[in-house]
């Protein structure tokens, strides 16, 4: 069994119905269970497309699915709320569900990076995921509460 954290966001539908319903079916899949939930925040878009601001919030849950396992768990559940992945970075979305960390797990390979690569550059993961567990150890970057302290809120406004 293993702690995963995962970060959800959107910014197109009703996008805390959905981040309501995907946390239900992360919750409802065979090896998941949902351990903790954070506070929602509106945080504003990253990128070059302009855009409504996006919700997010951050999860954590035991599994006993493997990293890249859970991984397609998390992206059939970006599909099933009408996510489209059509190669552009930083867009509207209805869905985005990105594995953070895996327990100790470090993966650098085509399909995953464990832990997420920006997870200590975006005050929209750090600030959840702080709400879970702020002395969390990111390995190679130290705990949550201090990448926090160092960044900043970013604009982010905590909604529930």
């Amino acid at each position: 069994m293993a702690r995963a954290f995962i970060g959800l966001g959107g910014n197109l539908g009703n996008v805390r119905q959905t981040l309501g319903a995907a946390i239900d079916r992360l919750a409802g899949h065979p090896g998941v269970a949902l351990v903790g939930r954070s506070r929602l925040y509106r945080t504003p878009p990253w990128g070059p497309v302009a855009q409504p601001d996006f919700l997010n919030a951050v999860i954590a849950v035991d599994t006993t699915l493997d990293p890249h396992a859970l991984l397609d768990v998390l992206l059939d559940t970006e599909r099933a709320f009408g996510r489209v992945r059509d190669g552009e970075r930083w867009g509207p979305r209805t869905l985005d569900l990105d594995l953070l960390v895996h327990g100790d797990a470090v993966i650098h390979d085509e399909r995953l990076d464990l832990p997420h690569p920006r997870i200590a550059e975006r005050a929209f993961v750090l600030l959840p995921l702080a709400d879970l567990d702020p002395g969390y150890v990111i390995r190679g970057r130290g705990t949550v509460a201090n990448l926090l302290e160092t960044l900043g809120a970013q604009g982010c406004e905590v909604l529930s």
